[in-house]
């Protein structure tokens, strides 16, 4: 399954005592396969750097690029499909870019997505991908 993660999911991901620690331990183990953008990477090193540490960012970054099973995309199209949010275009273009399976969030700018035929958008929350993922396996 490859998957774009926002960043509102990624960083609590990452804290040991998260209830979400599940995903970034299954994305470690290659249960999945992460999408993701440079404007994707930098905004997730800006923001996990921005609440816990610039080192404790570096880390999970350096982590992330050292996987398998995370795929780099450059987007060539910019859909501008997330108009309450334009900053979170970047998520919805690496998705579609990749042609990933899901986008999961806890963003609610990204319900605009459930209503469109096209393009498709398949948007998730957490505990929807983790159903999804445990149903995959």
């Amino acid at each position: 399954m490859r998957v774009v993660l926002d960043t509102n999911v990624l960083l609590p991901s990452v804290r040991r005592q998260s209830r979400l620690r599940w995903l970034f331990d299954a994305l470690l183990d290659g249960a999945f396969t992460l999408v993701a953008s440079t404007p994707i990477l930098l905004e997730y090193e800006e923001v996990i750097g921005e609440r816990t540490t610039p080192e404790v960012a570096r880390n999970v970054l350096h982590a992330l690029l050292a996987l398998p099973n995370v795929e780099r995309v450059e987007p060539r199209f910019h859909w501008r499909l997330v108009t309450a949010d334009p900053d979170d275009d970047k998520f919805v273009d690496a998705y579609l870019a990749a042609g990933a399976d899901a986008l999961v969030t806890h963003d609610a700018h990204f319900d605009i997505l459930k209503d469109l035929d096209f393009p498709p958008v398949t948007v998730l929350s957490a505990d929807e991908f983790k159903e999804a993922l445990q149903q995959a396996r």
